[in-house]
This record gives structure tokens, C-alpha cells and sequence, in this order.
């Protein structure tokens, strides 16, 4: 009995619904809607995005009004939907417009899905959030929701006390990454304002931004695990052996997290600091979580592990001070005056750009009478280290072979002389 009532119900609504007349008057009505918004758009995107991608600022807020451009087609869609909603709201029972009622539903929410999550940077995953939550959308417009959310609490499993279904493990994850994603955009938001202050040092934006970052995570997580319901006493055992798994495995991991917050602590580096490490010299770019950004002279960017910043020597060529000392060597011939020599060094390397003559002029001292010349060290300071130091030593040695040539000063090659201890005899034979 009760599955011929359900046949008959089916029936009854096939006609009423679906074989009714309305319903192809419906079908019209949403095909003539998707002809003219596809016509309009065609007409407007191209202009209106062109316009829209002149506009200066916040990339994300750019990549969203280009989405909503590009999706001009669904708003005008949804435009004439609800106008023909509205018309036949007027003038015929609500059961003659439930077609295009859903359809304005569906569509309304396509669209400002859509947009909305161009937001996320990543395309697949921008995509799948919004094939998702359109889906729940239209489930929950075709009041289909409730039994597919109830089939999905019946597979469930129990461990002890807690029963873990698999609508808790979505709802779960749905809310831990939705909250996780708001706080990483809050966040970023809040580190740009950080970032702007010209009250703060640089080390301590670092440190303010990750804080706020990690802090607003940590709250994002906690809401998520209190609001789907999960009692986390009863996974005490269960999350303390994953905790010590995780640990063992994550060690250089949090050795590097420590060692950063250290590093951002301590002041020892920050962003625009010249540095060497080992073989590497090159600028501070970024102070991140795990690693520091170096960018070289040759344009590479290594990504130094924060936990050899705290093990290693390390070089701040800026840390207390942007001027540093260079030295460069050089001879000179024996029958050249060595007064002369010092006076013409120290002149012609003022006249180099970056000498910092204003900070400590230069100077030259004679160091050693050698196999093959005199020898000089020239001494002078620079105050932008970052802008390379063997350049600024090719300029002043270049300097000094002009003053030197012009002066009559001469560079001295090594001689070498062969004594024979025996008499050679050499005879020139003659070709016929």
C-alpha cells in the first residue's frame, strides 16, 4: 500500500510539475534569458574589463571585480529571471513559476559564488570551493538537503564515546578551513597595516605580523573543533601519540620556527640587511616563518634555513653601521717615488662616486718591499655594501692605472733571471 501511494505521488507530481505546459513555458522563458544575457555580455565584458584592469591597488580586489566582469552573463541572467519571476508572481499560481524560481536561485548563487571565491589564489581549489558550495546551494533549493545530510550522519563510525560520522568529518573540515582562510586574510590584512608604520623596526613588523597570523590560526582552529561538536578529552590518548609522532618527525621544523622568532627577537637581521653566510653574500628580502630570503648580486634567491642563522658565523655588513671597509692592494715599480705613489692613490680614490669621503677620507700605506715592487694597501669606506663590493674595487683599481699611466708610474710584471752554470753552444744550421 505504501509503495503504491509512493507511485502514485510520483505520478501526480510528473504531471502537475514537470508535463505541465508551464513547465515548457518555464523552459522558454529561462532559454530566451540565457540567449539575451549571452548577447549582452558578449556586448559589455570585453570594454568593462579592459577598464577594470587600469585600476591600481589590492590584487585580490582586482582579481575580484575581474571576475565579476567575466561573469556578466549569470547577473543578466539572473536579472531576467527575477523579472519573470515577479511577473508571474502577478499573474498565475506559484506552482506555474517553481521552474524558474529555482533556476533564479541557482543562478543568483552561482554568480556570487563565483566571484566571491576568486578571492582564493589558487584556481583549483578556488574552483572547487565554489563547485561545492553551489552544490549545497542547489540541494538545499531543490530541498534535497535534508536526506542527503541525514544518509551522511548514518555512515558513521564509534570510537568509545565519540561517534565520528562522516557530515561531522565535513562539517569539521568545511569550518576548520573556511575559519583557517578568513584568519590568513585577516591576518595578511592586519600585517600590511603593521607593515606600514613607521613607528616599528623592521624586525619587530616581522615579529607583530607572525604573531598576529599564528594567533589568529590557533582561535580559527579552536572555533572550528568547538563548534562541530567534537569532545577532544576523548581523543586525549589518541592526539597525544599523533603529538609525539609529529614531534619527532617536525624537529627541524620547530627548530627553525624557534630560531626565527630568536632571530626577530634578538635584532641580529632584518629585511634589507647585506649579509654573508658561508659562500653566500647578498640582501635580506624577507624573514618568513621557517627561512630567510637572501637575494644575491647575480640575481639568485636562497631560501637560508633560519636554524643556520643561529648556528653559523654570520656577517651583517649593516648590522650597527651601513659603512664598511674595503681594502685593495697593489704595486708599483721600484723607481717610482713611494710619497708620490700614496699621494696619487688617495686622491684618485675620493674621486670614485661611492667612496664615502664625508664619513673617513681614505688612506694608503706602503706594506711591503716586494720580490718584484713596492707594495701599497689602499684603505677606504662605502656606505652602500648592498650595491656589491667588487665592483666598487674594480672602479678604484681602474682609477689608478689612469692616474698611475698619466703620472708615469709604472705596474711592474715579474722578472725572472737564468744563470747557466755551463757554456751552451748554439750553431745555426743552413737549409739548402
Amino acid at each position: 500500500m505504501d509503495v503504491r501511494q509512493t507511485i502514485d505521488a510520483v505520478e501526480q507530481w510528473l504531471r502537475t510539475f514537470v508535463l505541465s505546459e508551464w513547465t515548457f513555458y518555464q523552459f522558454g522563458i529561462i532559454a530566451v534569458g540565457y540567449l539575451v544575457a549571452s548577447f549582452l555580455a558578449s556586448r559589455t565584458e570585453p570594454a568593462l574589463e579592459s577598464k577594470a584592469r587600469r585600476i591600481k591597488g589590492n590584487p585580490d580586489l582586482l582579481r575580484v571585480i575581474i571576475a565579476f566582469m567575466r561573469r556578466l552573463k549569470w547577473l543578466f541572467l539572473a536579472i531576467w529571471l527575477w523579472l519573470a519571476n515577479v511577473a508571474l508572481t502577478q499573474t498565475t499560481w506559484p506552482s506555474r513559476r517553481w521552474l524558474v524560481s529555482t533556476a533564479l536561485t541557482l543562478t543568483a548563487a552561482w554568480f556570487i559564488i563565483s566571484v566571491l571565491t576568486k578571492i582564493i589564489r589558487n584556481p583549483t581549489l578556488s574552483r572547487l570551493v565554489a563547485i561545492f558550495s553551489w552544490s549545497y546551494v542547489a540541494l538545499y533549493a531543490l530541498r534535497l538537503d535534508v536526506p542527503v545530510l541525514s544518509a551522511l550522519d548514518g555512515l558513521a563510525v564509534n570510537l568509545g564515546a565519540v561517534r565520528l560520522s562522516l557530515l561531522l568529518v565535513l562539517k569539521a573540515v568545511v569550518l576548520a578551513v573556511t575559519l583557517i582562510w578568513v584568519a590568513i586574510l585577516v591576518g595578511n590584512v592586519l600585517s600590511h597595516w603593521v607593515q606600514r608604520s613607521g613607528d616599528l623596526s623592521p624586525s619587530i613588523k616581522v615579529l607583530i605580523s607572525k604573531f598576529i597570523k599564528i594567533g589568529l590560526i590557533i582561535i580559527a582552529g579552536a572555533i572550528a573543533l568547538s563548534a562541530t561538536g567534537i569532545d577532544l578529552t576523548a581523543l586525549t590518548v589518541f592526539s597525544g601519540a599523533v603529538g609525539v609522532g609529529i614531534g619527532f618527525g617536525l624537529q627541524k621544523v620547530v627548530s627553525n620556527f624557534v630560531s626565527g622568532i630568536i632571530i626577530l627577537l634578538d635584532k641580529s637581521i632584518k629585511p634589507g640587511d647585506t649579509i654573508t653566510l658561508g659562500d653566500t653574500f647578498g640582501s635580506i628580502r624577507d624573514l618568513r616563518s621557517r627561512f630567510v630570503s637572501v637575494i644575491t648580486r647575480d640575481g639568485k634567491e636562497y631560501l637560508i634555513p633560519n636554524e643556520d642563522f643561529i648556528s653559523q658565523q654570520v656577517v651583517n655588513w649593516s648590522f650597527s653601521s651601513d659603512y664598511v671597509r674595503i681594502d685593495v692592494d697593489f704595486g708599483t715599480a721600484y723607481d717610482s717615488d713611494p710619497h708620490e705613489v700614496v699621494s696619487i692613490a688617495i686622491a684618485t680614490a675620493s674621486t670614485v662616486d661611492r667612496v664615502a669621503n664625508h664619513y673617513k677620507a681614505p688612506v694608503c700605506w706602503l706594506t711591503c718591499f716586494g720580490a718584484s715592487s713596492l707594495d701599497f694597501r689602499l684603505r677606504f669606506w662605502i656606505s652602500d655594501p648592498a650595491n656589491g663590493l667588487t665592483n666598487v674595487r674594480g672602479q678604484v683599481l681602474m682609477a689608478l692605472w689612469d692616474a698611475f699611466k698619466q703620472a708615469g708610474i709604472s705596474i711592474p710584471f715579474p722578472h725572472r733571471e737564468i744563470i747557466m752554470k755551463t757554456p751552451v753552444e748554439i750553431r745555426q744550421t743552413r737549409e739548402d
